[in-house]
């Protein structure tokens, strides 16, 4: 079997693409790019389903450049070829990415643009103008272009990619990708990639394809316990705060981070909460403007943060459901009230993101199904990485944990969740701590804290724009995890005395802040160089005096004598 596997340079690839591959690191096929690329260069269309972080990018990306560089060397017409929609943003820019690091050695040849931004039809219409090669967008941004008519695709389009194809139509795109199909010509070949099947994929799947190649490679959605450990606990609402706080006060986490949380309230909570103990951590939800949001994960995939709290927010699912084509009437009655927060319907952190060397994956709260539990732990154990699940359980989540258990056991390989063994008992010293620092924040300081994001990270997306696209240095120091302090902040929890560390991590963990520990250890001179910097004792004599200055003059400017 590992004799008959193909490898890059086997697929007949341009070998443009095949050095861009290999600048990539990629040394040989996933499963899913192995079974896909060919059959995608045959022409075929294709549903396919693999577990997240498999690879499904490259996966029709390859095939549609290659394709497209065949077309060029007879058809010299300059048009759009291929369109690639997605249900969110932050995953447009990530596939725009990805196809012009595939396209680094043929971008003359193969233009991608993306305009699944929220800039002005306007501001992107001299981009579409240049018909690119590939365009990238929501359906929504895709249709409102189509009918201004600043992109033409009924006589040009050749492959249409549906990416994340479970989350299309509950994500509120169903009427957008029916109106948008009127705009396609008759024939074209379609690749429809998911991470599940749902019945939204069964729907798309009879409406886009013909005579398709269904591939359904792995039998888990996720990577086996070898791989990918994943643990819940069953504690209450306090507890899960005193939890989180000692797993990453005293760094029993290690590694980049992504927590979990259910509503934008509870984000800014979990971030006042962690802030009471000098813990910096990003919040990342759908009322911070698209640039912040890809600014973070950005940042977060460089390394500059350990920790993101992000938002799930199955609240949007009730906002997306409806068509988007409403009524005079229907829109009356579904304007929010003039206190409400606006939040971006095109937004999604769990879903397709790639957040990149995710070592760990918390669930702070729950997730409310099956298919949300497994976009959420998918960021971590991407490729061939380990990575790690831990989910927070309360007793009004257990019938939530019984569907994600269900739905595990049923696949073949091991990838249920394990209890997490942890003796609580040991850290109820800390208890007192983390009840202090609830009582700081208050509703009243969640609330602030939201307005006072928002605001700030307003002024960095708009106002700052154009003189961070002149001074991209000054980008890369605009962070956001600073503190935002609403709430009323105790200096003292930032440092843990020694005598509340359980005895079982005394040998491991060091409670001192970063400052004291380097202090202390500077105190620690090796024993040569503190006898070295002494003269010999003299008896009678003060020692004070006997000490030797090495340094020349004092403050006066006058020479200093021995």
């Amino acid at each position: 079997m590992a004799s008959e596997r193909l490898d890059f340079h086997e697929m007949g690839l341009d070998d443009r693409l095949l050095k861009a591959v290999a600048d990539l690191g990629w040394s040989k096929p996933t499963l899913i790019q192995e079974k896909a690329i060919p059959l995608g260069l045959d022409g075929k269309d294709i549903l396919a389903r693999a577990r997240t972080g498999s690879g499904k990018t490259a996966a029709y990306g390859i095939p549609v450049i290659q394709r497209i560089l065949a077309s060029k060397q007879s058809v010299r017409e300059q048009d759009v070829r291929a369109l690639i929609l997605v249900p969110t943003k932050e995953l447009g820019q990530q596939v725009q990415l990805m196809m012009r690091q595939l396209t680094a050695y043929c971008s003359r040849d193969v233009r991608v643009a993306d305009i699944s931004s929220k800039a002005d039809l306007s501001t992107q219409r001299p981009i579409l103008m240049e018909k690119p090669d590939v365009v990238v967008g929501t359906p929504s941004r895709v249709l409102a272009h189509l009918n201004a008519q600043n992109l033409v695709l009924h006589s040009s389009l050749e492959m249409l990619v549906v990416d994340e194809a479970d989350l299309i139509f509950s994500f509120g795109f169903e009427s957008d990708l029916k109106n948008l199909l009127c705009h396609l010509p008759k024939i074209y070949q379609s690749f429809l990639m998911s991470a599940t099947f749902t019945e939204d994929v069964q729907a798309l799947k009879e409406l886009l394809l013909h005579n398709p190649v269904i591939l359904k490679l792995q039998g888990s959605q996720l990577p086996d316990s070898s791989q990918l450990q994943q643990y819940s606990i069953k504690c209450e609402e306090e507890d899960k705060f005193l939890l989180i706080y000692t797993l990453l006060k005293l760094q029993l986490v290690k590694g980049k981070t992504l927590l979990f949380v259910g509503t934008v309230d509870r984000c800014y909570r979990l971030k006042l909460f962690l802030e009471q103990f000098g813990i910096p951590a990003c919040v990342l939800n759908s009322e911070l403007p698209v640039q912040s949001r890809c600014h973070i994960i950005t940042q977060f995939n460089q390394g500059f943060y350990d920790y993101i709290i992000a938002t799930d927010e199955q609240s949007l699912a009730e906002l997306t459901t409806a068509p988007q084509t409403t009524t005079g009437k229907e829109k009356k009655k579904k304007t929010p009230k003039k206190g409400g927060k606006s939040k971006d319907r095109e937004y999604g952190v769990s879903r397709g993101v790639d957040f990149q060397n995710v070592a760990n994956v918390i669930n702070f709260d729950f997730p409310t199904t099956v298919e949300s539990y497994i976009h959420r732990v998918g960021r971590t154990a991407r490729a061939d990485n380990p990575g790690t699940a831990l989910s927070f359980v309360s007793h009004t989540e257990l019938s939530w944990l019984s569907e994600v258990e269900e739905a595990l056991s049923g696949d073949e390989t091991d990838s249920a969740l394990k209890p997490y063994e942890f003796k609580m008992e040991q850290i109820e010293g800390f208890r007192y701590r983390c009840r202090d620092a609830m009582r700081s924040v208050t509703k009243q300081a969640v609330k602030e804290a939201r307005l006072k994001e928002i605001k700030q990270e307003l002024l960095n997306s708009e106002k700052l724009k154009t003189y961070f696209e002149d001074n991209p240095r000054d980008l890369q120091l605009l962070r956001h995890d600073k503190d935002l302090h609403p709430a009323v902040v105790k200096p003292h929890l930032k440092n843990v005395p020694e005598y509340l560390i359980p005895e079982a991590l005394r040998g491991v963990v060091h409670p001192l802040s970063s400052r004291r520990r380097r202090r202390k250890e500077m105190g620690k001179k090796p024993e040569g160089v503190i006898k070295s910097s002494f003269k010999k004792k003299i008896p009678g004599k003060n020692p004070l005096k006997s000490f030797q200055y090495t340094g020349g003059r004092n403050r006066k400017g006058k020479a200093v004598q021995s």
